[in-house]
């Protein structure tokens, strides 16, 4: 036993250790240990994080059979086949699957062979450059901690609604059975794809939206085009609405849900989309004169403002630059090179815009697709936040489905696309795509945007025929009128 103790009582030193083993964690340690830094990786859930295991990919495999088979349905010689219900236990063995059901044997055996040392349990700040971890291991960082630890869904302070046990995003990707009855709250990503999928699968969906429309993030179309589409597969929408009480009189009973309007709907479940909040309110954060629960304040490369010797990073969603998987992996890759030069001695020019130690496309470039039915797809800034900025711009829309590849894509085929140009410097500032298929369109509006790519030089980026990235050349044209 003593023995045992003592062992649990050393201290354990890295280069860099990482509070959180997400994508965001995952890819630090990795370009870190790249390198040539030694790296540890704490974690007290799954290796994976939440992507893995109850958001990226088990909410997309929901969503695939879904839009799947509405494109059959528009496709001369697939209508009839396609025109069946989806076989909702083979949709949800297909989640389990690419959730790995929920074990994370995998992703332990990559940190395995990259060399990254794993430690299971909670991980807290205990000081500077010093980790303790559940059981009393301790370890202490030669170079850098970085607090990868992501978000967590909100309740908001509604009436009865924690004793009522609703889903959060988290129950909603991982539910073993259809509900019969199924109320959302909130018009964002998560309420969205997820009433999509439950309605499609069967699912009486009703939408409840304080806004007055669906994705208020992205060109007012986006929403509308998704709603019209919720709307014909027979989910119901109220926007302009607020949910004043929750009540379940019984376990594995029905919901009621009271609007301000003093309307009640009745559920079977009641799924809460309403807003996350940073996973940071145990892990230390008050040890190094931080706020316990706060979104940490970074600089672009993403080291925490305020904390004396510039050691301590926040990571992925923690800083709440941008709450999305692709952009901590990108701040991850960023914060890693910024570590490894600052341990090497290397000047950082931290002013420096799409240097190799600015994560500058968190404000610029910021890419995004709604896995809905259409798909929304944006990247940069709308029109609206463009003008906000004090840029001058010209907004230019085309209807997608007058493009050739979009009819021969599908039968009646609706879209549309957008282009906010910056007319000082005559370069994409950001774009907007609604239509079947269009997530797949959004990278090459990403390189224009992170690019900066002159107008005069993209049209000369001929898009082959029939695509839709045709798109690209009515943009173009009607820019050019």
């Amino acid at each position: 036993m003593a023995a045992t103790e003592a062992r649990r009582a050393s201290v354990e030193e890295y280069d860099v250790i990482v509070l959180g083993a997400g994508p965001t964690g995952e890819n630090l340690a990795d370009r870190a240990h790249a390198a040539g830094l030694s790296a540890a990786i704490v974690e007290s859930e799954l290796v994976g994080g939440e992507c893995s295991y109850w958001a990226c990919m088990p909410s997309k495999a929901l969503l695939r059979p879904v839009t799947a088979r509405s494109e059959a349905r528009r496709v001369p010689g697939l209508k009839e086949a396609a025109d069946v219900p989806l076989d909702a236990p083979a949709v949800l063995a297909h989640r389990d699957a690419f959730a790995s059901y929920w074990k994370d044997d995998g992703q332990v055996r990559w940190l395995d062979s990259v060399g990254i040392d794993l430690v299971r349990g909670q991980g807290r700040l205990a000081g500077p450059r010093r980790v303790v971890v559940d059981g009393g291991r301790v370890l202490t960082a030669r170079h850098a901690v970085a607090v990868c630890t992501g978000s967590r869904a909100v309740l908001p302070p509604i009436p009865g609604l924690a004793a009522a046990r609703p889903w959060t995003s988290r129950d909603a990707t991982s539910a073993k059975a259809v509900p019969g009855r199924l109320v959302v709250v909130g018009g964002g990503v998560v309420g969205v794809e997820m009433a999509t999928a439950w309605r499609a699968l069967g699912a009486s969906v009703t939408l409840l939206v304080r806004g007055d429309g669906l994705l208020p993030r992205m060109e007012p179309f986006a929403g509308h085009l998704v709603a019209e589409s919720l709307a014909e597969a027979g989910a119901f929408l109220r926007t302009g609405v607020e949910v004043r009480e929750v009540r379940r009189e019984a376990p594995g009973g029905a919901v009621t849900v009271v609007l301000d309007s003093g309307d009640e709907i009745i559920a079977d479940e009641l799924l809460i989309a309403t807003g996350r909040a940073p996973r940071t309110e145990d892990v230390g954060l008050e040890t190094v004169g931080l706020t316990p629960g706060s979104w940490l304040e970074v600089d672009d490369s993403c080291r925490v403002t305020g904390v004396t010797g510039g050691w301590l990073y926040g990571v992925g969603d923690v800083n709440h630059r941008a709450l999305l998987t692709h952009q901590g992996k990108y701040q991850a890759r960023i914060a890693g090179a910024a570590i490894a030069a600052r341990a090497r001695g290397v000047p950082i020019l931290e002013s420096d815009p799409w240097g190799a130690h600015a994560a500058t496309a968190d404000t610029l470039a910021v890419p995004q697709v709604v896995f809905s039915d259409p798909e929304a797809a944006s990247v940069g800034l709308t029109a609206a936040a463009a003008e906000r900025a004090g840029h001058r711009i010209r907004v230019v829309d085309q209807d997608l489905g007058a493009v050739a590849g979009a009819s021969l894509y599908a039968d009646g085929y609706r879209g549309r696309a957008r282009m906010v140009v910056d007319l000082d410097r005559e370069v994409l500032l950001g774009a907007t795509f609604v239509g079947p298929g269009v997530g797949e369109l959004l990278h090459s509006a990403t390189v224009a945007v992170a690019g900066e790519v002159p107008l005069e030089r993209l049209w000369h980026a001929v898009p082959a025929y029939p695509t839709i990235s045709e798109v690209w050349l009515r943009l173009l044209e009607a820019y050019r009128g």
